[in-house]
């Protein structure tokens, strides 16, 4: 038997998406998607600035943008180009250092000869490069001196076969003449085959014997030509935009230095021809572009190139992550780019953006209507109001975690039937269904049941009640210009929703209408109020919104009326008998009359009414004041995170009073 030890190899993981990461949670999201919506906003637009933004501890698309721009100046902040010209230089200067000393202590040496050697130093051009051209042939005497000058021509070779092949310096590092062939080999190949592909060829059997032959020279493993010509143009663009980034200067030293590239001019041309193949084949590329660098850490041609294309992929992130153009999705980020230059954890926020675009899309939380534009749908609709009366419980409990037993509403007789608890519900357990659904779930889960039975909250069922009153609700609601430009735009249409989803789950017998008001009134669905723009309309038509709640109670006469008014400012506007619209500002003797002559038609149906009265003027205070007190009404004035609350908790009241009065 095989005893030995087994061993195990651990590493990051790279099969896909991280299959421990925490779900995506879709509250925060689909809340500020929501609230950009009640303000004004296209789902679609609201989708896109909450990924613009982010969340709490989400990274959004303005935030890697700006790492990415931040990234972006860092390289060129830190970097100058002439780190080849610099070496070169040195190389230079040493060795015609070495060679002045050779010639200071050599004693042999005829008098005429030093000279003559002497003067040669002395005369060399102040270009590096001509210096270095004029010393091709000369006859060094030191050692060190010809090797300082041979690593000139080797560095040459080395530095510009690595802006074309990534890895190329450090691979010919103290290469040998047949190292040196076999590169001009391959390049001589590679270009015979990008001629014969740019003529139209078929250059299949051409691309395998090339492959078999040099394929050592490309990791990537290109498969076919059109591979082969991605992997090679998009870093000779880089090394051409480099050369444009360096002063006129600079680049004519370079040009004239090209020639010394492993002491044959050769190399300079082979490369030359290659990059005219490359453009021709990729023209779409950016061969013309050019970059300021300003930094003090010099770079040679093949670190500056990686740099140029590292400048190149933060510019095309910077795209993709600005979605500006059509059709624009976070699919197209290149999360593999984005890792290279910002870290893994700049892949992983944006993932997740790209995760929660997704689910927002395909959970049914936005729906797609006929014109082809977004739109919240029913199901997040549902579950923004769910949201917006916990939290109005939350408030009305006066403990956060408590649960405001006035929400279940007066419990009535049994119906015998029974369902799954939902907060805030007060009836009378179903205490064999409750055990049942425990016993249930506990053998499902594999339990032991000797250990004892542990009821959970999903197993809870509670007794349905028949509701012994119904309501007619009336939310009158200002849309007038002043709601929006003061900031109670969203708090109103967040009320809404609020009081929408408790009738609709929980009073599902009363019945609620939303009637908006401003120059005219309307009736409204919530999703239609939702998403309602503001619009920069004078007038708080009161009176027209009266007219049609009063309208509304006729057509259900055997329900309590329930009457209630959000607003920040007096009327100002009333409906004529021909159905026009009248405005005046300050109000009118006649639109006030009018106003309170409809609250009367509605008070004397018995209604229920409370005035939420917006902002501190003291006029409106009167006004409300006086209307209330003539309807036996009340008036609240609650502060804006408040308002939800205020208005749920005097539903609730008017259905108490209401139940009391039956009772």
């Amino acid at each position: 038997m095989d005893r030995r030890r087994r061993r195990s190899r651990y590493g990051r993981y790279a099969g896909g998406p991280d299959p421990l990461a925490p779900p995506v949670d879709l509250a925060e999201a689909l809340k500020a998607v929501t609230d950009d919506v009640m303000a004004g906003y296209s789902p679609e637009g609201a989708l896109r600035e909450y990924l613009r933004r982010g969340g709490r501890e989400q990274r959004g698309l303005d935030d890697l943008a700006r790492e990415v721009h931040r990234r972006r100046q860092e390289l060129l902040r830190n970097h100058r180009l002439d780190g080849t010209l610099e070496e070169v230089k040195r190389l230079l200067d040493a060795a015609v250092l070495s060679e002045r000393k050779q010639l200071a202590r050599d004693a042999t040496m005829d008098d005429g000869d030093r000279a003559l050697r002497e003067m040669t130093l002395d005369s060399l051009p102040s270009s590096t490069a001509a210096a270095v051209s004029s010393l091709s042939s000369y006859d060094w005497q030191s050692s060190d001196a010809r090797e300082s000058y041979d690593k000139i021509k080797d560095l040459l070779g080395r530095e510009m076969l690595d802006q074309r092949f990534a890895g190329m310096k450090q691979a010919l590092e103290n290469a040998t003449d047949e190292d040196r062939q076999a590169v001009s080999e391959m390049l001589s190949d590679l270009n015979h085959l990008l001629e014969a592909h740019r003529r139209g060829e078929d250059t299949r059997e051409m691309m395998r014997d090339f492959m078999a032959k040099h394929g050592q020279f490309f990791p990537e493993n290109p498969q076919t030509v059109e591979e082969l010509i991605d992997a090679l143009a998009e870093r000779a663009a880089a090394a051409q935009r480099m050369m444009r980034s360096m002063s006129q200067e600079q680049r004519d030293e370079l040009m004239a230095l090209s020639a010394q590239a492993f002491g044959s001019p050769e190399l300079a041309q082979q490369l030359g021809r290659l990059d005219a193949n490359l453009q021709a084949l990729r023209p779409g590329g950016d061969w013309s572009g050019q970059e300021s660098f300003s930094g003090d850490e010099g770079l040679g041609l093949g670190d500056g190139t990686g740099v140029l294309q590292d400048l190149a992929e933060l510019e095309s992130l910077a795209e993709q992550l600005g979605q500006g153009y059509g059709g624009a999705h976070l699919d197209d980020v290149d999360v593999d780019a984005l890792a290279r230059q910002l870290g893994e954890e700049a892949a992983i926020s944006a993932r997740r953006l790209a995760e929660i675009e997704r689910q927002m899309r395909s959970s049914g939380l936005l729906r797609r209507t006929p014109d082809g534009s977004l739109r919240l749908s029913p199901a997040a609709m549902r579950r923004l109001g769910k949201s917006l009366l916990e939290d109005a419980a939350k408030h009305l409990s006066g403990r956060t975690g408590s649960r405001d037993t006035r929400l279940a509403g007066a419990a009535g007789d049994q119906t015998g039937a029974s369902r799954e608890w939902a907060f805030g519900d007060t009836e009378p357990w179903d205490v064999t269904r409750t055990i049942t659904n425990a016993v249930r779930r506990t053998v499902v889960e594999g339990a032991d049941p000797s250990k004892g039975l542990r009821i959970d909250v999903r197993d809870v069922e509670v007794a349905e009640t028949e509701a012994r009153t119904q309501s007619a609700v009336a939310l009158l609601v200002d849309v007038s210009y002043s709601m929006a430009a003061e900031g109670r735009w969203v708090p109103m249409k967040r009320t809404a929703l609020a009081l929408h989803h408790l009738v609709s789950t929980r009073y599902r017998g009363d019945r609620l209408e939303l009637v908006t008001f401003g120059y005219l009134a309307q009736t409204m669905d919530i999703d239609e109020l939702t998403g309602l723009s503001a619009v920069r309309e004078q007038g708080t038509n009161l009176h027209h919104a009266l007219l049609l709640a009063e309208k509304f109670f006729r057509e259900h006469p055997t329900m309590q009326p329930v009457l209630l008014v959000v607003t920040d400012g007096e009327p100002t506007a009333h409906l004529t008998g021909e159905g026009h619209a009248w405005f005046a500002y300050p109000p009118d003797d006649e639109t006030l009359r009018l106003t309170i002559q409809a609250l009367d038609q509605v008070a004397r149906r018995g209604t229920q009414t409370t005035f939420f009265r917006l902002g501190d003027d003291p006029g409106l205070a009167r006004f409300m004041g006086t209307l209330a007190e003539r309807v036996d009404g009340r008036v609240v004035s609650p502060e804006l995170d408040e308002l939800g609350t205020a208005v749920v908790d005097s539903y609730l009241r008017s259905r108490r009073a209401a139940q009391t009065w039956y009772d």
